[in-house]
């Protein structure tokens, strides 16, 4: 028993024995070791000098190739990267800006849109106010320290007149206040120097000559009324945006008093004029540049290049002006950079049958030059080369040389209209019934980040509508349905038409046992109020008969069916009663022996004032008859009889003859079988 006192000298005790056996332990395994190295050495085991020599070089190689770094060097998101590398994608799962609300779970194309402009809506909105009342947000709890959480400077600090101030007001945008400090300083006799005139030209001819509206960040071509407007307004036809640049305007003023003006102050004006709508002026201004003997630059003949066929009419002339700008580019030694070739050929593309023979040499002319092509450029080729449906089903030489130039090259957005190719192209292979084609393009697609050049999700939602069509015919149910699970809803959301295309790929390969299954996705996605698409889906359950498992579940789905239309008055967009979609639910309800569920959708034919088929009638009497069900068949030959049918007294005759009858029931029949005979 060792008191407390006693404790501490014990364990220095024993620290020290211990640390004396491990450094015996340690000398002699050094010891061990050299010796071995040294025998090792001694003994050749039949090796020559020459095989020696060559071990020895191959040891000094592996020990020089060895290289510990001292300290690497880590991106601020290397954790947020090793993390996500160790997960996969959820394709069951919504995208992950709606994961944090569970209400804003988007089932059609059209929620995705609304709820992702909502949210926009919202930060905006609590940008605005923390912009607008910066001192009630004062303390910084973000560690690290994150400045867009921050409210902006956005009131003016410098007072008086001086060209700090004016470069203060260009800074935050402020059109009209940097228009009066330009002007005071031009009355104070103060020069303004050279780059900060250009900077407000710049600003101005941006904006118009007018503020910016508050929170607006993005040009006009980025708004949604321009973008529709673009896609409605074709080249040769005047564009619905009308020209809003107003003479002898803010920048047109001071551009005129300016001492000197050099390439950079056309460059701004042309630009501007070009942006909104003037563009007899623009190249009016440009003339005028060249009389003064500058030389322009690549923005300005780019600007330009894209307003030719909104210039001329004709094809012809389109061409020659592209031409003649073309020519004094290359006169002025202005070297063209992507965005000049991506113009020249979509321009290109509004220019008859020319345009397919010099598309070609102008891609070969940017390779020479060591020009990339970007999306786009590959975009205009093909709008250039198919511009019909019929275009691409003689011929796809053109994408299927695009595919195998960039199979496994990863994209970064270079031009507005990258966005445009994954569609262009899996358009064609629609077209044209080519499955490996559209693999191909699916596999671009999947390379890197190239998934983000799909566009917004009006443009993702038609790239994975028309692949998801292409496969529905083209490929086996069971990868069709494979891809579905893959892409549905994590990538995009199937409209009726996908839906159609998916059943009738079912009926192809003969698997409609899950048609079910179809509609669960036709509730989920919110399109039970398309008839054309509920009336084609029990269609096809009440053609055909199937086992007894099968038809129980038709019969489930046809009696939500029946609730979607009996609904109807409660909303706005719900399907109306057809003949058709009655008589199929009653088949369906048939089958699945449901004979009170079928004659309640008898009675629903005069109340909608529809008739029922004969086929439908007989069908309903050889299950009243399986039944022993006499009194059901009666009062279906009075309902037929009701409607006035010629197949009524058909009908009573084989009551009549295969069921067991009272007096009076036989009595009934032999009257509407009377009734329905000839008059002779």
């Amino acid at each position: 028993m060792v008191s407390p006192s006693q404790k501490p000298s014990v364990y220095s005790n024993m620290a020290a024995l211990g640390k004396y056996g491990g450094h015996c332990i340690q000398k002699n395994s050094r010891f061990l070791l050299s010796n071995l190295e040294q025998l090792w050495g001694h003994r050749s085991f039949g090796w020559t000098p020459a095989l020696r020599q060559q071990a020895a070089e191959a040891n000094k190689e592996s020990t020089e190739t060895i290289v510990i770094p001292r300290k690497k060097t880590w991106s601020n998101v290397a954790v947020l990267e090793a993390l996500a590398s160790t997960v996969s994608k959820d394709p069951t799962a919504y995208h992950y800006q709606f994961q944090d609300d569970s209400y804003l779970s988007p089932r059609t194309t059209y929620e995705l849109k609304l709820f992702a402009l909502s949210q926009e809506a919202g930060r905006s909105a609590a940008k605005y106010f923390v912009n607008t009342n910066p001192k009630f947000f004062t303390k910084d709890f973000a560690e690290p320290h994150i400045p867009c959480l921050m409210p902006e400077t956005v009131s003016l600090l410098l007072e008086e007149v001086s060209e700090e101030a004016l470069k203060e007001r260009i800074h935050l945008r402020k059109v009209t206040a940097a228009i009066d400090m330009y002007d005071q300083l031009l009355q104070a006799g103060t020069a303004v120097s050279m780059e900060t005139s250009h900077e407000l030209l710049d600003l101005i001819c941006f904006f118009g000559d007018s503020d910016p509206v508050e929170g607006e960040e993005l040009q006009m071509e980025d708004s949604e009324e321009f973008r529709m407007v673009k896609k409605k307004t074709k080249f040769n036809q005047p564009s619905n945006l009308q020209c809003t640049w107003k003479d002898d305007n803010n920048a047109e003023r001071i551009f005129n008093l300016l001492p000197e003006r050099d390439t950079r102050c056309y460059s701004a004006l042309i630009r501007g004029m070009v942006k909104y709508g003037a563009y007899d002026k623009a190249l009016s201004m440009f003339t005028e540049m060249l009389n003064n003997r500058l030389t322009g630059d690549v923005h300005i003949f780019n600007a330009l290049i894209s307003v030719t066929p909104k210039i001329q009419n004709t094809r012809e002339k389109k061409w020659d002006l592209i031409l003649e700008l073309l020519t004094q580019m290359s006169q002025q030694k202005v070297q063209p950079n992507l965005l000049t070739f991506n113009t020249v050929l979509k321009c290109l593309s509004q220019c008859g049958p020319t345009a397919k023979t010099v598309a070609l040499s102008i891609l070969t002319e940017m390779k020479a030059i060591g020009i990339a092509p970007s999306l786009a450029t590959y975009t205009y080729i093909l709008w250039t080369f198919f511009k019909t449906a019929s275009c691409a089903e003689r011929n796809t030489d053109i994408l299927q040389e695009m595919m195998l130039e960039l199979e496994g090259t990863s994209f970064t957005c270079q031009d507005p209209d990258d966005i445009y190719f994954f569609g262009s192209a899996i358009k064609i292979c629609l077209q044209s019934k080519d499955l490996e084609l559209g693999y191909k393009v699916q596999s671009l697609v999947e390379v890197g980040e190239n998934w983000r050049l799909l566009g917004d999700s009006f443009e993702s939602s038609i790239y994975f509508g028309r692949f998801f069509s292409l496969l529905c015919q083209m490929e086996h149910i069971d990868v069709v349905l494979k891809w579905y699970a893959r892409h549905v809803p994590s990538l995009f959301y199937p409209n009726s038409q996908g839906l159609r295309d998916l059943m009738q790929a079912l009926d192809t390969d003969d698997r409609l046992d899950f048609l079910p299954a179809v509609w669960k996705e036709i509730q989920s996605l919110r399109h039970v109020h398309r008839p054309n698409l509920l009336e084609e889906l029990i269609s096809l359950m009440a053609r055909d008969k199937h086992s007894p498992e099968v038809q129980e579940s038709f019969a489930m789905c046809a009696l939500e069916i029946k609730n979607v239309y009996e609904s109807a008055s409660r909303a706005k967009y719900n399907p109306t009663w057809s003949s058709m979609s009655l008589s199929n639910i009653t088949t369906l309800l048939l089958r699945a022996n449901k004979t009170q569920q079928a004659w309640d959708m008898l009675k629903l034919f005069k109340a909608n004032n529809k008739v029922p088929s004969d086929d439908l009638l007989e069908d309903f009497l050889s299950v009243c008859r399986s039944d022993s069900s006499p009194q059901r068949a009666v009062e279906l030959v009075q309902l037929s009889a009701s409607f006035c049918l010629q197949s009524t007294q058909r009908l009573a005759t084989r009551a009549l003859a295969e069921f067991d009858l009272t007096e009076e029931q036989r009595a009934i029949l032999s009257e509407l079988e009377s009734a329905g005979e000839p008059a002779n």
